[in-house]
């Protein structure tokens, strides 16, 4: 049988590779701790369950608008407005199942063949798979330990170029908990402009922030007007499983992103986005408690890691991942790379990682090994994860 050459350009997430293996050697009777998956441990919060269960009784199960129904639009945008401290319209939102939607229409309504679009590396794997299959040129951002995994400037001045027709972010950074600054930002912004280039931020982990205050590349002058911000309510809300996400763009890119969502997906569960009026304008203090909570897991993942012979971790500043240099426990044990690492810690050692090169491919003169691990499981079971990572490494060198 034969498929279109684009599905060759095709990535995937391999997180969900790794959790369908953890789910397998469960099922044959392996006790196997995961710190792979992003996916919150909490349950969404009671009121935002209610509204859903209310919505249904209220028939709020029909077809509504491509972009998203009246009264949630209006509600993202007036969230958007508080925590960004910029206006946002009604008119500049779009509703998906889910946040990759937004990041998919996004790229292809704007990147062809020839073009060339700029990502974070190491970052989200979505990225660099859909840049292939619209059939532009990824061209890699990198983040680098030495800035706390924040921007490296001069690489990225020498990155861009006449063909750059978008720039993607990500902060609070999956896989690094690293943030771009103030100053990251302006200059982004002023390549931006100097090669009219749209610019995609994702902030879906907005709100996952442990020290100062989330800074948005919008709050620039004159970004908003070519930036599309993308957020969900995945993460703050714990609703992984509900499929549901925004993406706040000029009203010209929203009605492009609207047009791709009636051609794909027609429109969001109508009753997912009545919970979503609610999760925004209820009381936010379950949110509030589970980000408490992962500050708390934070500090606890990293001192353990910094303690284990060969790993050392820099302190996270957002997100819920730690994303250890594992270069010194590859050569205590005598393994290759951070594939290998993964390899050993899953099926030696019972404890799902996802290395690196799950989040992109090494940048050029990358010479050390790091591996993600998510923080979004107790801390009974963080705990025990570590200690078998440390046992694995002592034991075997």
């Amino acid at each position: 049988m034969k498929f279109a050459e684009r599905m060759s350009r095709l990535g995937t997430e391999n997180a969900f590779t790794v959790l369908a293996e953890v789910q397998k050697l469960a099922r044959a009777g392996r006790d196997i701790v995961s710190l792979g998956i992003g996916d919150p441990d909490f349950d969404t919060p009671e009121n935002i369950r209610n509204a859903a269960k209310a919505a249904l009784d209220r028939g709020r199960t029909h077809y509504g608008p491509s972009a998203g129904t009246v009264e949630l639009r209006e509600a993202v945008a007036a969230y958007l407005t508080r925590s960004r401290g910029v206006e946002f319209h009604p008119d500049e939102v779009v509703i998906t199942p889910g946040g990759k939607p937004i990041l998919f229409h996004t790229i292809l309504a704007v990147a062809e063949p020839g073009d060339e679009v700029i990502y974070p590396n190491p970052g989200f794997p979505i990225y660099e798979s859909v840049i292939n299959f619209a059939g532009a040129r990824p061209v890699p951002m990198a983040l680098v330990e030495k800035n706390a995994f924040g921007l490296d400037l001069d690489q990225l001045r020498r990155a861009a170029s006449p063909r750059t027709r978008m720039i993607i972010l990500n902060s609070p950074n999956n896989p690094t908990g690293g943030v771009l600054s103030r100053s990251d930002l302006e200059a982004i912004a002023e390549i931006a402009q100097e090669h009219d280039a749209w610019v995609l931020a994702d902030e879906i982990y907005s709100e996952f922030l442990f020290e100062g205050g989330h800074q948005s590349i919008t709050q620039i002058p004159g970004l908003k007007e070519r930036t599309i911000l993308l957020d969900g309510f995945s993460k703050t809300y714990a609703m992984t499983g509900w499929r549901m996400g925004y993406g706040a763009a000029p009203r010209a890119m929203a009605e492009k992103i609207a047009q791709l969502n009636t051609n794909s997906v027609s429109c969001t569960a109508t009753f997912s986005q009545d919970a979503g009026v609610e999760a925004l304008n209820g009381p936010q203090d379950a949110v509030r408690a589970m980000i408490g909570e992962f500050r708390a897991r934070r500090d606890l993942a990293v001192a353990a890691l910094n303690e284990i012979p060969g790993i050392s971790c820099v302190m996270p500043k957002g997100a819920f991942y730690a994303f250890p240099n594992v270069t010194g426990a590859c050569r205590r044990l005598g393994l290759q790379n951070a594939e290998e690492f993964q390899h050993a810690m899953l099926y030696d050692g019972s404890v799902a990682v996802l290395a690196r090169t799950n989040f992109g491919s090494r940048n050029e003169g990358e010479d050390q090994e790091y591996v993600r691990i998510s923080f979004a499981t107790s801390r009974e079971m963080l705990t025990e994860g570590l200690r078998r990572i440390r046992a694995l490494i002592e034991t075997r060198s």
